[in-house]
């Protein structure tokens, strides 16, 4: 087992009475890429925000880079960089000049870290245009420009591919692999866009109303996503128990809507169908079907996980 570089024990924010994060344990390895999965407003951003000190938890513990102590925690953060939403950049001013004002104040050392951050987002050739002139992924690349000029071993991006176009996600994404391939950067990165995560992340965490449902390694969703025949009914508990006891299977799910995906019986549907017939189930389709992250991420939240 790698090194932890970020945990969390029960971290939770609440406002007034809700709580916008409840008892939420993270758990991340150097050198992963950690997706984090929710709808808008599940938590995610908050979360980052606590993370990197611009909101205080209500409750629980934070361990970064092994340190637990208020002082520790505030030292560690120097090795952290973070695009929580688009930086206030200067319009008139080039990529560069941008940087090099940020880097001021923020105190960080050497010049040379604005070129180098440039070059990794593909940025250095941008020459004199102005920043009111860049297009919505080039502000994106420059705010994660900005994330990267202290050099971050860790770095926490919420929601970064928001609103680009296709391009500027492939983009967006070779700049991530490249970075956590010959880097070793470790990165959290929060979307609701999960099909795109699905192309970068080593590891997820599922969010639903400030709560973690579950974290689970890339291979690991992979073995729960295989393919499995959808059935529709109109009495879901009633195949549950066909399934189990006439067809000895509670490798299953159910979820909402008289829903089951079935994992077992792909080679002889005809055998399914029969016994949920003979038993009075109405069925209303049956289809062969490959569970996406997004089915997945619903059957979390909507569904009941058997087997």
């Amino acid at each position: 087992m790698s090194e932890p570089i970020l945990v969390t024990r029960a971290l939770t924010k609440k406002y007034g009475g809700a709580a916008a994060v409840e008892g939420v344990d993270l758990y991340i390895e150097k050198g992963q890429i950690y997706g984090l999965v929710g709808r808008n407003g599940a938590g995610k951003t908050t979360i980052i925000r606590m993370l990197t000190a611009q909101t205080v938890p209500t409750s629980g513990e934070i361990e970064l880079f092994g340190e637990t102590d208020e002082k520790g925690i505030s030292a560690a953060r120097a090795r952290v960089g973070a695009m929580v939403e688009i930086p206030s950049f200067y319009p008139y001013l080039t990529a560069r000049e941008n940087l090099e004002y940020y880097r001021r104040q923020r105190g960080i050392p050497g010049e040379a870290c604005v070129d180098r951050a440039l070059e990794q987002v593909g940025l250095h050739d941008a020459g004199k245009k102005k920043f009111k002139q860049f297009s919505l992924g080039m502000k994106q690349r420059l705010g994660l420009a900005l994330a990267l000029m202290n050099h971050p071993d860790l770095l926490l991006l919420d929601e970064p591919i928001n609103g680009l176009d296709p391009e500027g996600i492939v983009e967006f994404r070779s700049i991530l692999l490249e970075l956590n391939r010959q880097r070793e950067t470790t990165i959290l990165i929060s979307s609701h866009i999960l099909s795109e995560l699905s192309n970068i992340a080593t590891h997820y965490g599922f969010l639903d109303q400030g709560r973690m449902l579950e974290q689970v390694s890339a291979g690991r969703l992979s073995e729960k996503c295989r393919a499995c025949l959808q059935l529709t009914v109109d009495d879901a508990s009633r195949a549950a128990l066909v399934l189990e006891q006439r067809l000895g299977t509670r490798d299953y799910e159910v979820l909402p809507g008289n829903i089951l995906r079935l994992y077992h019986f792909l080679d002889c549907p005809q055998d399914v169908t029969a016994a949920l017939v003979e038993a009075g189930v109405a069925l209303f389709s049956a289809e062969n079907k490959n569970t996406t992250l997004e089915d997945y991420f619903l059957s979390l939240i909507g569904g009941v996980r058997h087997g």
